[in-house]
């Protein structure tokens, strides 16, 4: 090949190439290609979060070896489970969460659907801090089958909105158990097990110091303690009680890791 001729094929491959990489950043651009530059574009409305930026929550699970409806858990492990109602103002549940997140604890809430619809944030702030978050449905064991039905799905549906499952956990208000039907309508529902307790300090009475009289005389390990979030006297009492669980070599923990 001449001196010539190595020439113009050098060129011709020098166009070829730029066409190549003209070609790729079109295709890289799209329709960008057309639009204002940046410097000149005027910025819209800041943009509301998206939908699935709450955490997803775990569904529930069988605990193989356990009952139904769950009282408490190995005693044999040195762990306790703290276990809220989940209702009243929001800032006293941000308060809760932050002093057990304070003391490295983890609890368990049970929402109730109608807090839920009013004050949707806490699903996610209760996700975020590692703590479980379960179904409470409002009387259910007074109610007929079909009223009893429809308030377990009803703040299951919720809980499927908010956070894309049913919860880990379901608990009946305003008792200790669940009746026959509604641990038969809780199972049909999608939770497997009912979340009793063996610990309740009466925190809902308001009866200040002995929240924390009430917890350290029963709880033991395998302890689930029943508390509630719209009390000042519970978040009052809260860091005393951590305090006195960890002296005891208790901690407090998750119930699904309770049992697990």
């Amino acid at each position: 090949m001449t001196t010539t001729d190595r020439r113009s094929a050098l060129r011709a491959g020098a166009g070829l190439a730029a066409a190549g990489a003209l070609s790729a950043a079109c295709s890289a651009t799209g329709a960008d290609a057309h639009r204002v530059p940046p410097a000149v574009r005027t910025p819209g409305p800041p943009r509301a979060p998206a939908a699935h930026a709450v955490r997803r929550a775990p569904a529930p699970r069988r605990f193989p070896g356990q009952p139904v409806q769950i009282e408490h858990g190995p005693r044999t492990r040195p762990r306790v489970a703290l276990t809220f109602h989940g209702q009243g103002d929001p800032a006293v549940a941000r308060a809760l969460l932050g002093e057990a997140e304070r003391a490295g604890a983890r609890v368990t809430v049970l929402a109730v659907g109608t807090w839920l619809d009013e004050h949707p944030e806490p699903a996610r702030r209760i996700l975020d801090g590692g703590h479980d978050l379960g179904n409470h449905a409002l009387a259910v064991n007074t109610l007929s089958e079909a009223d009893a039905d429809a308030e377990i799905r009803g703040c299951a549906d919720r809980l499927r909105r908010l956070t894309g499952s049913i919860g880990t956990w379901f608990r009946p208000s305003r008792a200790p158990r669940a009746t026959p039907l509604v641990e038969r309508l809780a199972r049909r529902a999608g939770y497997p097990h009912v979340l009793s307790y063996d610990v309740d300090p009466l925190d809902f009475t308001s009866p200040g110091a002995a929240v924390r009289r009430g917890i350290g005389a029963a709880a033991g390990p395998g302890s689930v303690v029943s508390l509630h979030f719209g009390y000042a006297d519970t978040v009052a009492a809260l860091p005393a009680v951590l305090d006195d669980l960890d002296r005891r070599g208790l901690r407090a923990v998750t119930t699904t890791e309770l049992l697990s």
